[in-house]
């Protein structure tokens, strides 16, 4: 048995016509003044956006707004942000958008606090305050609204980099999956790659917990069947609201218990966007993981072969493997490093990129060599 913490401090509004409540919700925690940070402008075309400044009004909550996070965000915004929360004089944030935009949120609220943002992503400055963050959710990918991780590229030294604390799990998320409808349909596929690949992380470190482990293998049949449903109707409301909240349960905490986890598949892919910011990070992941399994599944075999039968219904990891493909290929994702308009050339480049800070990995600690070989097996 592994001891572990479970702890999900967020609470979490779910369901159509919730998002009118943001403005009562940041009321309680006697906020003041937010920052809204946002995307390229879709709220303002679906309606979140009236929805959210009518709520915010309506409760007296003053705002100035922060736009233009872009999906792999970067650094330069963060730094925009934390200048105009300080000039503001801002006491919460309020993101409205994905995980761009909350990753975003949750640097800057931790940002207005620290000497220098990006040394709390290399461990050289620790995170001891935040603002309080707040999230409207219209993309479910990143789980980023119920923990407290965030992700944030660095565009002058081409890093790509996560970051934790506890002090940044939102205190308020609503989730209205009727507002998703709207969303391109790579987008949608995008986010199930993600939140597929999160379940997978944990789920192949192994582990002693039958229970996670199954809580995983659920949790993995339900995005597939969600998004199979939405290819054939996107406006299908309750394929939607089960998307997005397997999307969230697979990244707060439910699906890691007792199971340490692995994360090199995100290394390895933050190294592929880092280097080129405008490939989607879900379909990276669909490139990244089918090769990553092919490489290391005999390290923990059982493991393995226990998600090829109990996920995809066969007992050869390798068939596993196709069939998970062939998933991602149906949802119109890449499976290759070609598809990504990569070239073989770059593979070294991205390889000391993924492992620039060490060795990446727990089911197999995998050196700069060994990347490489994963992303040849991905060309």
């Amino acid at each position: 048995m592994v001891n572990f913490t479970f702890h999900t401090p967020t609470k979490v509004l779910f369901g159509v016509g919730r998002i009118k409540g943001i403005g009562s919700e940041i009321k309680k925690f006697q906020v003041r003044k937010v920052l809204l940070v946002a995307g390229g402008g879709s709220i303002k075309k679906n309606g979140v956006y009236d929805a959210v400044t009518e709520s915010l009004r309506e409760h007296g909550v003053e705002w100035i707004e922060l736009w233009g996070v872009v999906p792999n965000p970067v650094l330069s915004k963060v730094m925009e942000g934390i200048s105009l929360a300080k000039q503001s004089g801002v006491d919460g944030v309020l993101a409205v958008g994905g995980g761009s935009v909350i990753d975003t949120a949750k640097a800057i609220a931790s940002g207005v606090y620290l000497q220098d943002v990006w040394a709390s992503f290399l461990g050289k400055e620790k995170i001891t305050e935040a603002l309080p963050v707040f999230v409207v959710l219209t993309i479910s990918a990143t789980g980023s609204e119920s923990n407290g991780n965030f992700v944030i590229t660095n565009e002058e030294t081409k890093q790509k980099l996560g970051n934790h604390s506890p002090l940044v799990y939102p205190k308020v998320s609503i989730i209205d999956p009727s507002v998703q409808r709207t969303l391109p349909w790579n987008q949608t596929a995008n986010g199930a790659s993600d939140a597929l690949a999160h379940i997978m992380e944990s789920y192949f470190s192994g582990g002693g917990s039958e229970t996670t482990l199954y809580v995983d293998e659920a949790l993995s049949k339900a995005i597939i069947d969600a998004t199979d449903k939405l290819m054939l109707n996107e406006d299908d409301l309750e394929a939607r609201a089960n998307l997005a909240w397997a999307a969230t349960l697979a990244l707060n905490g439910v699906s890691a218990s007792q199971l340490k986890g692995d994360w090199a598949s995100h290394d390895i892919e933050h190294a592929i966007s880092a280097l080129h910011p405008d490939v989607a990070h879900g379909a990276g992941l669909a490139v990244v993981f089918p090769a990553w399994i092919t490489y290391v599944w005999k390290e923990n075999e059982p493991t393995f072969r226990r998600w090829a039968r109990n996920v995809w219904d066969t007992d050869d990891v390798l068939t596993a493997v196709e069939r998970l493909k062939s998933t991602y290929k149906r949802w119109g994702l890449p499976v290759t490093l070609r598809e990504l308009n990569l070239s073989k050339d770059e593979i070294p480049a991205i390889a000391q990129n993924a492992t620039q800070l060490g060795e990446v990995g727990t089911v197999k600690e995998l050196n700069q060599e060994d990347v490489e070989k994963i992303l040849d097996l991905a060309y």
